[in-house]
């Protein structure tokens, strides 16, 4: 673990996060998937300094009637969806309940990846070993939603990678990735934004442009690797 306890704003903590990743760097199987909003400053840093590729995973809960907060399952990017069923018959949700929610969900993630990805096609994931990233982790439940969203895709191995968390929710999210990487765990916690001296809203503009930045970084290393066999990063 880290000794930075402060964090200038995502794109620093991106490139110390992307350090403590450095056996992943250049893997043409890896890839970034961030967080909408804020994880995406943190998780472009990341991708870029590792030279590995970057996507966003939208993921939405799936709350129980009246309580929202206790997910029954989540939808994600790419019609990636899962459903504790186990939980549902706990709870006696019925199934029309269910099936209207998940579709309703669906909706806003495939409008997100609309807006997001602008036509292009969204990164293969399958097989492929995923660097979750976000600027934090509070609670761990939407994380802890795309962690389960991510292995129902057939994901290879799954990385949790953040630059601050809570203990509880490192110790909640630990035993269900491949591995965990957090750079400080402050005790108290608080809020992930005192962490930062800089935590101003990433808007989806800002989204929109890093993820067509690092699309266009990735094509223009793949030119220069089949130039002269060596691919370039570009901040």
């Amino acid at each position: 673990m880290s000794k930075v306890s402060r964090f200038k704003d995502r794109v620093h903590a991106g490139k110390l996060l992307a350090h403590a990743l450095d056996a992943y760097a250049g893997r043409a199987d890896v890839v970034v998937l961030a967080l909408p909003r804020g994880g995406v400053p943190v998780g472009y840093a990341v991708a870029r300094e590792l030279d590995v590729d970057l996507d966003v995973l939208v993921v939405r809960k799936l709350g129980a009637p009246g309580q929202e907060e206790l997910a029954i399952g989540a939808v994600a990017s790419g019609g990636i969806r899962v459903i504790h069923h186990d939980m549902v018959a706990e709870l006696g949700v019925s199934p029309d309940y269910v099936e209207a929610l998940a579709a309703r969900k669906m909706a806003e993630v495939a409008q997100r990846d609309e807006l997001f990805h602008g036509g292009r096609p969204p990164v293969a994931l399958e097989g492929r070993v995923a660097i979750l990233v976000d600027d934090g982790i509070a609670t761990g439940a939407t994380m802890e939603a795309a962690v389960k969203a991510l292995y129902h895709a057939g994901l290879a191995r799954v990385v949790v990678a953040v630059p601050v968390a809570s203990a509880e929710a490192v110790h909640t999210l630990r035993p269900q990735v491949d591995q965990l990487v957090c750079l400080t765990v402050p005790e108290p916690f608080f809020a992930i934004g005192i962490w930062y001296d800089d935590f101003e809203q990433t808007s989806d503009a800002e989204v929109i442009a890093l993820l067509q930045r690092a699309d266009a970084a990735r094509r223009a290393d793949a030119r220069l690797s089949q130039g002269d066999g060596h691919a370039h990063p570009t901040p």
